[in-house]
């Protein structure tokens, strides 16, 4: 065993018996790396990462390859999402030098951490124009020793690079601009035109094979419609849902979507479930669910949390990072089935079921099964001349005696490490999925996991946070991500609970980013905090990619408490900080989605709702059952100062429900209908 032994992560754990001789990234391998002038090998991954499986059982397991690592190199495992600072810096050094990226992460260094090249797998033997692991460790090597001046000047323009790519998207033309330019009434059809150049109007979603569930982007079309009326984005938000949910990367049985689909048509997963994914996906069917009610976003909803509260949650309320793609190191093992495995466990129901799942003995995946779904159970009952219902309960029979079956199989490996900002975008989840159901079920796994969050991941000094919880054992500084994403779970969970204890400590959350994290320069936050060490450079992270970004988080963030507490700083720094991505926004949308909500919820009318009185807490969850996009709400029996929205608000002995605008409020009325109908009277 290498002295991985020691560490938490699953990712590193499962390397701890290799005869690389691994170091965690911690300052003794620097430390020895330039006692010994060695370059560093660094290897990036993750535990449910397919490939890093494979690359781990062809290379890193051999001997005769681990003896060349050890004499040549100082070996470092990285799991990226222990450590997304590190992996950020080199995967963006592995775009530059090759225009891809992708886990696992190789990565060569000089002893101080700055890189001279990096890629992704390599084969144990030559392959297709590319080299074996070990023609490249050789190479690398030499260079090192031989060839110092020119690896030098490679980590020094490699770094240049790093530096520019930073501000690529930053633009100053809209530095000066007063607000009515910069949020316009076209912004949001702008963005809206950008996005639809990439729609997939066969299949749904965005783009072509691999495909991600892009849920940022239907976040847009769906609060674009509810916003402007726009029926292009509602079809396109409701054919993607309805597609995803009828597909593979759907877990017909058990619940819960994959990560994406190896194919254009939702059909083949890669396998793995990661909690951010689903988290992501319940925020946006709950809300899609209150603005249309489609019986089948419940029905995704419910399954999904069933999965993550029987799976992924700790005793402790907490929630787990993922689930593997492979089970007996085979991908997707656990979730296919043979035509004959069904015909055997289903007898006489099984054709009526295969027929509708797509079970057939040829397969429709690697001469197996994936169930999915091509139509209605009402259109399918149709067909048979069969009722729905009588339809409906032979289906779920079925599923769940295949769910019994599959339950006995050989599971997945499970990450079971703790994230702060993963299990706050959960707890954001499972508080709009309170909102959209009232199953109290929810609120209570919302607060249970942001009483948790608060109370086992706090560091020495308040408010600041850890990053990761595995076994009691917490560790490394929180990232901005991680404060951003539990900031914004506080003010969701406090929409449906209107505990203002919440909105207390998101201020103070806010007030030790502003302190710590951010650019007062630039108006951009970083991704760590000043004080930490041990990287070649400190980064913001701009992008929203297939979790959003810390900045644009904290742009929503900061708008909102800046109502809330009538914090005009905050709402200014809001703005200051689109001002820097406007331009970039409106291009690259899809890669930007979180920020161009900020915007398009910029360029409308915005609403502060104040439900005052004994009924308050009851209107305000009724009022909650309807999506507004554009709102921000405060509950409580009586007027409170200190808190803007509800400072001197009577109730002449009644629930008053109050719809405002930067404070300037309409007469108050008493039934949720007459609030709603005012909002959209005056959106």
């Amino acid at each position: 065993m290498n002295r991985l032994q020691y560490e938490t992560s699953p990712y590193l754990l499962q390397h701890a018996g290799n005869p690389v001789d691994w170091y965690a990234w911690k300052p003794e391998a620097f430390e020895k790396a330039k006692k010994e002038d060695k370059p560093i090998l660094v290897s990036i991954g993750y535990s449910t990462c397919h490939w890093c499986h494979v690359m781990e059982r062809e290379s890193f397991e051999s001997e005769e390859v681990a003896r060349y690592m050890n004499e040549h190199f100082v070996n470092i495992k990285v799991d990226r999402e222990e450590r997304p600072d590190v992996d950020q810096i080199y995967m963006e050094a592995c775009q530059a030098i090759s225009g891809s990226g992708g886990w696992p992460l190789n990565c060569f260094l000089l002893p101080d951490g700055r890189p001279y090249f990096a890629g992704t797998y390599y084969p144990p033997k030559q392959l297709h124009n590319r080299p074996s692991w070990t023609q490249l460790m050789q190479y690398m090597s030499d260079a090192y020793t031989s060839r110092r001046k020119e690896v030098e000047e490679q980590a020094e323009q490699l770094m240049d690079a790093l530096k520019r790519s930073e501000r690529l998207f930053l633009k100053d033309d809209m530095l000066e601009a007063p607000a009515e330019q910069l949020f316009d009434e076209g912004t949001g059809s702008r963005i809206f035109q950008a996005l639809q150049q990439q729609f997939d109007h066969l299949e749904g979603g965005f783009g072509g094979a691999p495909k991600f569930p892009g849920t940022m982007g239907l976040r847009y079309l769906m609060d674009f419609y509810l916003l402007e009326g726009a029926p292009g984005a509602k079809a396109h938000l409701e054919f993607s849902l309805r597609k995803m949910i009828w597909g593979g990367i759907y877990d017909q049985l058990g619940g819960g979507f994959a990560r994406y689909a190896t194919d254009r048509a939702w059909l083949v997963p890669h396998f793995e479930k990661m909690l951010y994914d689903n988290a992501l996906l319940v925020g946006l069917l709950s809300d899609a669910y209150r603005a249309f009610g489609d019986p089948l976003y419940e029905r995704a909803i419910r399954e999904t949390l069933a999965w993550v509260k029987r799976e992924m949650t700790s005793p402790e309320g907490a929630f787990y990072a993922a689930l593997d793609a492979d089970s007996e190191g085979e991908e997707g093992k656990f979730y296919v089935w043979s035509h004959q495995e069904v015909a055997e466990i289903l007898g006489d129901q099984a054709p009526l079921f295969c027929e509708y799942y797509d079970i057939s003995p040829a397969g429709n995946w690697e001469g197996t099964n994936i169930l999915h779904v091509t139509q209605t159970v009402a259109d399918f009952a149709a067909e048979k001349s069969m009722s729905v219902d009588e339809v409906r309960a032979q289906l779920a029979d079925g599923r769940m005696k295949l769910f019994e079956a599959r339950d006995k199989r050989v599971r997945p490996g499970l990450d079971d490490k703790v994230l702060l900002g993963w299990n706050a975008m959960m707890a954001t989840a499972y508080a709009k999925a309170y909102a959209a159901l009232q199953d109290p079920d929810f609120l209570a796994a919302a607060e249970r996991s942001i009483e948790f969050l608060l109370s086992s991941m706090k560091a020495d000094e308040a408010p600041a946070l850890l990053h990761t919880y595995k076994d009691g054992q917490v560790q490394y500084d929180a990232f901005l991500d991680d404060y951003a994403l539990l900031t914004e779970a506080l003010l969701e969970l406090y929409q449906q609970n209107y505990d203002t204890r919440l909105l207390s400590r998101a201020a103070e959350i806010t007030d030790f980013l502003l302190e710590h994290f951010l650019d007062k320069e630039e108006k951009l936050f970083y991704f760590t905090r000043a004080e930490q060490q041990g990287l070649p450079m400190r980064r913001k992270e701009i992008y929203d990619s297939a979790t959003p970004s810390g900045n644009s988080t904290m742009v929503h963030n900061l708008h909102r408490l800046g109502i809330l507490l009538g914090r005009q700083e905050y709402s200014d720094l809001s703005v200051d900080m689109l001002r820097n991505v406007k331009s970039s926004v409106e291009k690259y949308p899809s890669s930007f989605a979180r920020w161009a909500r900020a915007m398009l919820l910029r360029s409308r009318p915005f609403f502060e709702l104040a439900v005052v009185g004994q009924q308050a807490e009851d209107k305000a969850q009724n009022l909650n059952r309807h999506y507004f996009p554009n709102t921000v709400a405060m509950a409580s029996l009586t007027a409170q100062d200190g808190w803007p929205l509800l400072e001197g608000k009577s109730t002449g002995g009644d629930t008053n429900i109050y719809v405002c605008q930067e404070y300037a409020c309409k007469r108050p009325v008493s039934s949720v209908e007459e609030a709603v109908q005012l909002i959209q009277k005056n959106a």
